[in-house]
């Protein structure tokens, strides 16, 4: 029986991240798709719809406009 492994990443992002988007400045060319920018602070978590990369909030959330 073969096992399915979860491979989707989860990073951990804070207001210094903010506006946050999918794929990261750092990420490699290779790994690269259409920016699209996620709002973790609603439910303390976002998932990209194109890699399934996780983001969870941590830390204290922005006071007023960011």
């Amino acid at each position: 029986m073969s096992e399915v492994k979860d491979t989707a990443r989860v990073v951990a992002v804070t207001a210094h991240d903010l506006p946050l988007h999918c794929p990261r400045p750092d990420a490699p060319l290779w790994a690269r798709h259409p920016r699209v920018f996620l709002d973790p602070l609603k439910t303390g978590e976002a998932a990209c719809p194109y890699c399934g990369t996780r983001y969870t909030f941590t830390g204290e959330a922005p006071k007023g406009h960011h």
